[in-house]
Formats: C-alpha cells, sequence, structure tokens
C-alpha cells in the first residue's frame, strides 16, 4: 500500500472513529458496544469479505474489483470492518495507528530481510520457493 496524506476535507482516522461514536451514542447503542459483542461483529464482518471471494479461482479473485457489483460489495465489507475495528479499539482503548506500528516493529525484527546469497545462479531449479 501506498503513503496517502489526507488532504483538506477528507477524513482522517481519529474523525472517522469519532464519527462512529457519535452515531453509536445519538441511537443509545453503547450498551451493545461491549468488546465481545464489537469482536463478534468484527468476526462476522470479516467473514462476509471472505464470502465475496468464496469458490473463486486466483484469477476470478483478481479481477473482483473490475465487476462493479462484486466491487461494491468489497467495498461495504471493508468498511464495515473498518467500522467494527475502529469501534472495538475504541471499547478497549487501543490506539490502532499505535498498534499496527508496534507489530510492524516487532515483525521486522522477528523476521529480517534475507541476506542475498553471495554466489546467484540463474538456473531456477536452485532457486528456493
Amino acid at each position: 500500500m501506498s503513503e496517502r496524506v489526507t488532504g483538506p476535507g477528507e477524513p482522517t482516522l481519529e474523525a472517522l472513529r469519532q464519527r462512529l461514536v457519535d452515531f453509536a451514542a445519538a441511537r443509545r447503542w453503547e450498551p451493545f458496544h461491549t468488546p465481545k459483542n464489537l469482536a463478534a461483529a468484527l468476526s462476522v464482518e470479516a467473514g462476509e469479505l471472505l464470502e465475496i471471494f468464496q469458490w473463486l479461482t486466483p484469477e476470478q479473485a483478481a479481477a473482483v474489483m473490475s465487476e462493479p457489483e462484486r466491487a461494491h460489495r468489497v467495498r461495504d465489507e471493508v468498511a464495515d470492518v473498518l467500522a467494527y475495528l475502529l469501534q472495538f479499539c475504541t471499547a478497549v482503548g487501543v490506539d490502532p495507528l499505535e498498534a499496527l506500528a508496534a507489530k510492524i516493529e516487532r515483525n521486522e525484527h522477528r523476521f529480517p530481510v534475507p541476506e542475498e546469497p553471495a554466489d546467484v545462479n540463474s538456473d531456477v531449479g536452485d532457486q528456493p520457493l
């Protein structure tokens, strides 16, 4: 993913998180937005995203966004997953950007970039999979 700078008038993650808080508060849904319920809802929405790709070949899955109806469904499910993730993070007091940055850093240490072999053979049969 490329880095994207938020421009004027574009929502920030914090602004969207606050809109979700306000949306739920206006409807008096806070009692239902427990960590357990939000984690369950997040799982359900992630399953609905997966359902779009169920039974597709790798080629069909790669072309999903070129089909308007499926692309619309993908965008909607991505939005649902992100909304529930942000609501879950609010409920448990996790900053999702800080959590992600920390996880990436741990993974960079856990999975270092492999060193290039000194003698690279051009024979594809000798290359690791």
